[in-house]
C-alpha cells in the first residue's frame, strides 16, 4: 500500500495506537510529537524491531511555522500526503468561572487551531492530487459537553463542525473528511482518574468496559479504506452516549 499518513500527537495514547495500526498495514507513517520525544523514539525503535519503519517529527502544531516545516519535510521526502489524522490535543478540568484567558487561548490553539492549520497546509497537496482522507479525533464532550471541561468541549464541538463543513467543500475533489468522537478511553490523558471513578464509568457504560486506543485505531483503518463516507461524526464510546 503506497500511502503516506501524518498522525499528529502520534507518540502516545490514541495517536500511538493509530500509528501502530496504520504502519502495520504497510502505510508509511509520520508520527508527530511535541514534548514526548522519549516516547516517540521508543515507539520508532519498537516498530523497527518488527521491521516497520516510521518517521517521527517534532512540531508544535499550534504554531503555523512548525506545521509548515513538518509538511515540507513530508512532501520533500515522499512527494505526497494521502492521509491526515488530526489527533493532537490537551485537556483541562476547571470550573468555568476559573478559566483564564491564557487557559482558553492555549486549549483553543492546541486543539482547534492546530486542526485548521495542519489541514490547510495538507490539503494543498491533496487538492492537487484530487484525493485524500482526513480524520479528526474529537470527543463525546463535543457532542454532549463535559462539566468542568467547557473549553475542551468547545474545541471538540468546533472540530466536528469543521469536519462537516469541510466535507462538503472538499467532497468534489475526492477528499473525505470525518470525525471520530471517543468516549472515556484508557489513555494518558485520563490517567488522573481513580480506580473507583473508572469503575463508575464502566458501570454507566452499556458494554460494561472501558475503551482502548486500538478501538479508535480500528475505526481509523476502516475510514482510510472506505471511499463513500464523509462528513460523519462517529462516536465510539461503548454506548455511554447514544444520539
Amino acid at each position: 500500500m503506497n500511502k503516506i499518513a501524518i498522525v499528529t500527537g502520534g507518540s502516545r495514547g490514541i495517536g500511538r495506537a493509530i500509528v501502530e495500526s496504520l504502519a502495520g498495514k504497510g502505510i508509511k507513517v509520520i508520527a508527530n510529537y511535541n514534548k514526548s520525544e522519549e516516547k516517540a523514539n521508543e515507539l520508532k525503535e519498537k516498530l523497527a524491531k518488527e521491521n516497520i519503519i516510521i518517521d517521527i517529527f517534532k512540531a508544535d502544531v499550534s504554531k503555523r511555522a512548525d506545521v509548515k516545516e513538518m509538511i515540507d519535510f513530508v512532501i520533500n521526502k515522499y512527494g505526497k500526503i494521502d492521509i491526515l489524522i488530526n489527533n493532537a490535543g490537551i485537556s483541562q478540568e476547571k470550573m468555568f468561572q476559573d478559566i483564564t484567558d491564557e487557559d482558553w487561548d492555549e486549549i483553543i490553539k492546541v486543539n482547534l487551531y492546530s486542526v485548521f492549520s495542519v489541514t490547510q497546509e495538507v490539503i494543498k497537496n491533496m487538492l492537487k492530487n484530487k484525493e485524500g482522507c482526513i480524520i479528526n479525533i474529537s470527543s463525546i464532550y463535543g457532542i454532549n459537553g463535559g462539566s468542568c471541561a467547557v473549553t475542551y468541549s468547545a474545541t471538540k464541538a468546533g472540530i466536528d463542525g469543521m469536519t462537516k463543513a469541510l466535507a462538503k467543500e472538499l467532497g468534489p475533489s475526492n477528499i473525505r473528511v470525518n470525525s471520530i468522537a471517543p468516549g472515556c478511553m484508557d489513555t494518558d490523558m485520563n490517567s488522573y482518574l481513580t480506580e473507583q471513578e473508572w469503575e463508575e464509568i464502566k458501570n454507566e457504560t452499556p458494554l460494561q468496559k472501558i475503551g482502548k486506543g486500538i478501538d479508535i485505531a480500528k475505526c481509523v483503518e476502516w475510514l482510510v479504506e472506505d471511499n463513500f463516507t464523509t462528513g460523519q461524526v462517529i462516536s465510539i464510546n461503548g454506548g455511554l452516549v447514544i444520539t
